[in-house]
């Protein structure tokens, strides 16, 4: 009996299966006729149990083999770490990622750097090399690779990326009865100026100066990624709603569903194209579709207060409110810009007063610049009365701004026997998800820039890989709530673990992973994942192509 390990490869994929065989003769046959039979399949059973399985057969029949190897034969070396990639991956598995990417090389590689990201994030080179660390190759069953391999697993992932949002989306938890999705977008400047969706637009960064991609990301109700989209970086956000449609309806299949965005977003024709799927919306409007609405008589400025208002125009339903508290905060704004003005001004008027030769007319010009900067020149009027500034506040322009702050209005076309207003109210403010998603995916924990790649297939998958390592990030964050541990922290004590290579000689060995520390199995338990006990050893060989400069700076 014997473990044998065959590669067979089905429609240009190669595929590893691990057989328990055993050989035999049959009765009557010359005995140099040698069969074989297979017992049993264990391609899928864990690589631990598989080693032990093989250990087991080789001492099969000299159990006190073991024992009778001398010490010096008996070498302890550490290896690589294994927390938090074993972690990481029984929670992929969880969630359907593994069976959503495949067994394939390509998705293999595609995965590690899913959780790559997670782990330590960085470009293709600085992913092979963390390989090298922890037992990636050993958990994940990798080959040789190096950072030419993943990026060709990056245009595998990107050439598959629907199929894979349509399988999680599938294993979402109630994803039949989804009815309301939520979207946004954001902009992430680049450092180059060759990236294929790179073009200058509204920099949501205020990096001036500096090209940069738009991304779109859809959620379900309770902030979960379901898909998510890269467009050029001038496109305006109104535009990018109508591949949102067209996804719900045709990749997920979902019907009568309501569309969350947010301010602009949702505009006439996308409205349209929502109609014409039988879908709805929920959006805001900006402050001058406000005082249109004013002054049409749609609205009366007496309906914004702290509770909520409605008022039904031609199937149209808009939720009025008034905010104090954002109410409070515009204003302690406002005074504190005032301030600022009043500093810049009593400067200049004792540079005035120290300096005879000064001219007003600069210093006039200088705070007026400031007060553009700041803008807050439609009520902040300064003049000058000899070599001195004055400064004041308009007070009718005052009045006039400060009538709508806090103000906000909510629109939709939702039925109101399917949702009143407080559940509309509440679903709106649900956006929020998706810009803590936004914040964690841009300049958070996995950070999708610097973008360190060009081709549009590239630069899609690598914003879907952080899609997909958001997923998980979101379990791990769900799982350690209770916890006083955040998502970084706990990955990085989880990588503390590390496994021990035993070798015997010549006669090969096994990695062993100590049982790990309370603080540990507390991050394991909470997860409801076992730690590892063994590993099999990988002969695979990772490597980069691209070496270190020979000469680097001098700190």
């Amino acid at each position: 009996m014997y473990v044998e390990r065959v590669q067979c490869r089905r429609a240009k994929k190669t595929y590893q299966q691990i057989l328990l065989r055993e050989s035999y003769r049959q009765p009557g046959q010359p005995r140099s006729r040698v069969k074989h039979r297979t017992l049993l399949n264990l391609t899928h059973c864990p690589p631990e149990d598989v080693a032990a399985i093989e250990m087991g057969l080789k001492y099969k029949h000299d159990l006190a083999a073991l024992r009778k190897i001398s010490g010096d034969k008996i070498h302890l070396r550490q290896g690589r770490s294994v927390g938090a990639v074993w972690l990481l991956w029984r929670l992929a598995e969880r969630i359907g990622l593994v069976s959503a990417l495949g067994c394939s090389q390509p998705a293999r590689r595609a995965l590690w750097q899913i959780l790559a990201r997670l782990i330590d994030q960085g470009s293709r080179l600085s992913a092979v090399r963390l390989a090298r660390e922890h037992a990636a190759c050993e958990i994940l069953g990798l080959t040789d690779f190096s950072e030419d391999d993943l990026y060709g697993a990056m245009g595998w992932l990107d050439a598959r990326q629907a199929k894979i949002e349509q399988h999680l989306f599938r294993k979402l938890p109630d994803h039949e009865a989804s009815r309301l999705f939520l979207y946004d977008v954001t902009s992430s400047y680049l450092e180059g100026e060759h990236n294929a969706y790179g073009a200058y637009g509204y920099n949501r960064d205020g990096k001036r100066g500096k090209k940069q991609i738009v991304v779109g990301l859809l959620t379900n109700a309770q902030g979960l990624p379901v898909s998510v989209e890269v467009f050029a970086g001038n496109t305006p956000d109104p535009r990018t709603v109508a591949s949102q449609i067209r996804k719900m309806a045709g990749r997920f299949g979902v019907r009568e569903v309501t569309l969350v965005g947010d301010r602009g977003m949702i505009k006439s024709l996308p409205i349209e194209r929502l109609h014409a799927e039988s879908f709805h919306y929920l959006t805001a409007i900006t402050k001058p579709q406000i005082e249109s609405l004013l002054r049409q008589g749609v609205l009366q400025l007496e309906m914004f207060d702290e509770s909520l208002c409605e008022v039904r125009v031609d199937g149209v339903r808009y939720i009025v409110r008034r905010n104090p508290a954002r109410a409070e905060e515009i204003l302690a704004s406002r005074e504190d810009k005032f301030r600022s003005v009043g500093r810049r001004v009593a400067e200049k008027n004792q540079y005035l007063r120290e300096h005879r030769r000064a001219r007003i007319d600069v210093a006039l010009r200088k705070v007026t610049a400031h007060i553009e900067k700041l803008r807050v020149g439609e009520w902040v009027r300064i003049d000058a009365r000899g070599r001195q500034i004055l400064i004041e506040r308009d007070g009718a322009a005052l009045e006039r701004l400060a009538r709508l702050d806090g103000c906000y209005v909510l629109v939709s076309d939702v039925d109101a026997e399917a949702a009143d207003a407080q559940t509309l109210h509440a679903r709106y403010k649900d956006l929020a998800q998706v810009e803590q998603a936004f914040r964690t995916m841009k300049t958070g924990h996995l950070e999708i820039r610097p973008v360190y790649v060009r081709t549009p297939e590239h630069t899609r998958a690598h914003v879907f890989v952080v899609m997909l390592a958001y997923r998980l990030r979101l379990e791990l964050a769900a799982a350690w709530r209770a916890l006083d541990i955040e998502v970084e922290e706990g990955l990085g004590q989880l990588s503390t673990l590390c496994a021990q290579e035993v070798t015997f000689g010549k006669e090969g060995g096994y990695l062993t992973v100590p049982e790990p520390r309370p603080m540990l199995a507390e991050l394991f338990a909470a997860c409801a994942v076992d730690p590892p006990t063994t590993l099999p050893r990988s002969r695979s060989t990772v490597a980069t192509k691209r070496k270190l400069p020979s000469r680097r700076k001098k700190i």
